[in-house]
């Protein structure tokens, strides 16, 4: 995306992004941070979360937060506190990226481990949704405020849990704009990041050098574009490497 994003575009903001301990996640909650939010660092490993913080503090960024959390193992509740947690320290919430995702296994449908499966759609599926809904209330009533899931094009054989979970975000991702439409108070889009150097990409092609996918830094224009206020957007698919 030829996009070039203004250095204070996300000034004041509050953006929560899950999966910030390493690979695009890390990426886009540092890179958020160095345009002006206010990251609240989501992940189940806390010394990877807070290795992120140290980084952003020591760029001189807005002091993040850190709210570990398991997606895994997380329950409604869970999620509950967290949005009231968001609304207590902060009062707001301009921006949601889903980012934190879960491999599973490359196994044939009629072979898949069952508690797998039901792992994978956990933290792929279940898990935005429950975040979603756990915190709209509090994204309706600020304004200029988006949702960014991440999806992925894998509907191949062998995918199993994982290409299904990213497809059925893509219908989660159009259901909830089109709910949302009729003022767009909330945008809702998605991005497929495409081929990027992270440690889940690198699991799921370990035949692949590492050094020919692209770094998250390059593909960073479209995150700050869908999470800013020059963004108009809604109930679409962004492709970043485009």
């Amino acid at each position: 995306m030829q996009y070039q994003a203004p250095a204070d575009l996300l000034k004041d903001k509050i953006i929560l992004v899950t999966g910030a301990g390493d690979g695009i996640g890390k990426v886009a909650a540092k890179t958020f941070a160095a345009h002006g939010a206010t990251v609240v660092l989501l992940g189940r490993t806390i010394h990877k979360l807070e290795d992120v913080y140290d980084e952003i503090v020591q760029a001189g960024s807005p002091e993040p937060a850190i709210y570990p959390l398991n997606l895994e193992g997380a329950t409604p509740k869970d999620y509950e506190d967290l949005a009231n947690t968001l609304d207590e320290q902060f009062g707001a919430l301009h921006g949601l990226l889903h980012n934190a995702a879960f491999l599973g296994a490359s196994t044939p449908i009629r072979q898949y481990d069952i508690d797998l499966w039901y792992k994978v759609m956990q933290v792929n599926l279940n898990a935005p949704f429950l975040l979603t809904q756990a915190v709209l209330p509090l994204m309706e009533k600020t304004p200029d405020s988006s949702i960014l899931f991440t999806v992925d094009d894998k509907s191949s054989a062998y995918w199993g849990a994982y290409g299904i979970s990213k497809d059925a975000l893509v219908s989660f991702m159009k259901i909830l704009s089109d709910e949302m439409n009729s003022d767009i108070v909330v945008k809702v889009n998605a991005i497929d990041p495409g081929p990027v150097r992270t440690p889940l990409r690198i699991k799921a092609f370990p035949g692949t050098n590492p050094n020919e996918m692209a770094q998250p830094d390059s593909i960073m224009n479209s995150y700050l574009y869908l999470m800013g206020t020059d963004n108009y957007d809604t109930g679409k698919i962004f492709k970043a490497q485009d």
